[in-house]
């Protein structure tokens, strides 16, 4: 049987150019296409990295987050994005800007408890809920960076609204509490590291695009109405999702400190929800009625690439051996 080579995706191409020590290589790469969907995903992820990896892991490839190249690339990989996105969801016209907040609360209620979490929550088994876990990353990966993102430029109530949501995510002052240190410890009680080491030919297309999305919303200055809908959604729908978890890592006999991470966002995310539409997005419609619609539009991204992801995942978790290969390169 002859040898089929694997396609040379342009992420890979991108990644190596990032480290080289001139720009040759990246210039190079001036026009070029992904091969796939999955292709463009990496590559934005690539670039995300540039914007928000923590800087030591970055090294000097961060010296290249505004080069030409990658700038036209980030750019060209999202405009496509941004068109796919816009015709997958129907984002219903709002009668005033006001109605805003009401429109939130039905697109969480919509789908709050989809299920999948039901299915982890009472029949899932110990494999299949850690393959759930090392796929999702949490409800919520990166919102504290994200969350300090958001805030800039806004002011009064709506900045505060976001301080205290950030103070939230930062434990309040006990870095034992921090979110993303009770998840790095959710990771090694529950035996996950070895998510890292997994191939990208394993991962759903739809988690790439999950994950991509706040890096996307993030590093777009232009894109902050659309973040404050996303993240908005994220704490809205977050709680009894976790709740369900919960109960699987219960059932499953988890350790405790598996449990924290996901209590935490159970117990908090209701209350972050409703004073994120109350104390966050209705001050800022007021004073800026343009941004309603905007708004409401960033919360269907978010919507819409969480349904993406969850529907691709669950016959994957429930036939595990399908799992090895669930998108092309």
């Amino acid at each position: 049987m002859p040898h089929t080579q694997r396609r040379v995706l342009l992420a890979d191409r991108l990644h190596a150019a990032l480290q080289a020590p001139g720009d040759r290589e990246l210039r190079a790469l001036a026009d070029e296409l992904p091969t796939s969907p999955a292709d463009r995903f990496r590559c934005l992820r690539e670039v995300y990295r540039l914007h928000f990896a923590p800087l030591h892991e970055v090294g000097s490839a961060a010296r290249w987050q505004h080069h030409p190249v990658v700038a036209e690339l980030k750019s060209r990989c999202e405009a496509a994005w941004i068109t796919e996105l816009d015709a997958s969801v129907e984002v219903p016209a709002l009668p005033t800007p006001g109605d805003v907040v009401p429109a939130l609360r039905r697109l969480a209620a919509a789908d709050r408890l989809p299920p999948l979490y039901r299915w982890l929550a009472r029949d899932a088994d110990r494999e299949q809920l850690d393959q759930f876990l090392r796929w999702e990353g949490g409800p919520d990966g990166g919102f504290d960076d994200l969350v300090a993102i958001c805030q800039v430029g806004l002011a009064g109530r709506a900045k505060i609204e976001l301080a205290r949501n950030y103070w939230d995510e930062m434990g309040n002052g006990d870095l034992e509490q921090v979110h993303t240190i009770l998840h790095d410890d959710l990771v090694r009680a529950m035996d996950l590291a070895d998510a890292a080491a997994s191939s990208d030919d394993s991962e759903p297309v739809s988690g790439m695009a999950r994950g991509c999305l706040g890096g996307m919303l993030a590093s777009n200055r232009w894109l902050q109405p659309e973040m404050l809908g996303a993240l908005g959604l994220i704490e809205l729908q977050a709680g009894p999702r976790c709740r369900l978890v919960m109960q699987g890592l219960a059932r499953l006999g988890a350790p405790a400190a598996a449990f924290p991470f996901y209590r935490v966002h159970a117990e908090v995310d209701p209350r972050h929800g409703a004073d994120w539409l109350e104390e966050a997005i209705a001050p800022v419609v007021e004073e800026h009625l343009d941004w309603a619609n905007r708004i409401l539009r960033g919360a269907f991204w978010r919507s819409y690439t969480n349904a993406a992801f969850l529907a691709e995942i669950t016959p994957l978790l429930r036939e595990p051996t399908l799992a090895t290969a669930p998108n092309a390169a």
